[in-house]
């Protein structure tokens, strides 16, 4: 960069010990012009150009992209993970349920209804509880739940590599993506 540029830069700082701006010239006469006639001055615009021109609106980019391959250990990853959150809101999901029915007492108007139709030659009166206790849904829904992480991890895997093999047959998914 020269040490000379008589233009300072926007935003910058006057030079010390920097040379003045050269005078303006007189205006000299087109070469086509007649040397009798005077040469007429546009008036200066009465607002300073911005230094910045805004950028015109960009319309919207699109691309088309195809899904050739999906990568089956992280279809693996992907699927472990999330059928353990289903698992959790599985068994959460379970006791809370039981929790309410509870709390209203439906297992004891079930208890009262069946000892009512069995009547008091039945035996020993049915106890709901003794079937459906807290403990025993919040295993069985645990046991379901593990059994479901482990088939769709199993089938999010099997769903990946049959997809790699008829996108290769046919090419794949194509998918538009368009920049708002």
């Amino acid at each position: 960069m020269s040490t000379n540029n008589p233009i300072p830069r926007p935003g910058s700082a006057p030079r010390v010990g920097a040379p003045a701006r050269p005078g303006q010239r007189p205006a000299q006469r087109p070469a086509s012009a007649p040397a009798g006639k005077p040469v007429v001055k546009k008036p200066a615009p009465k607002t300073p150009p911005a230094l910045v021109k805004p950028a015109p609106k960009a319309k919207a980019r699109r691309a088309r992209l195809l899904v050739s391959k999906v990568d089956p250990w992280s279809v693996l990853k992907m699927a472990f993970l999330l059928s353990v959150a289903l698992g959790i809101v599985t068994v959460v999901a379970a006791i809370v349920l039981w929790s309410v029915l509870d709390t209203i007492g439906l297992f004891d108007k079930v208890n009262s209804f069946i000892n009512d139709i069995q009547g008091k030659e039945g035996g020993t009166p049915f106890d709901l509880l003794s079937i459906a206790s807290l403990g025993q849904v919040a295993s069985f829904s645990t046991i379901v739940a593990v059994v479901n992480v482990v088939l769709l991890t199993t089938l999010s895997v099997l769903s990946a590599w049959l997809y790699n093999i008829s996108a290769t047959l046919v090419g794949g998914i194509g998918v538009t993506l368009t920049d708002d």
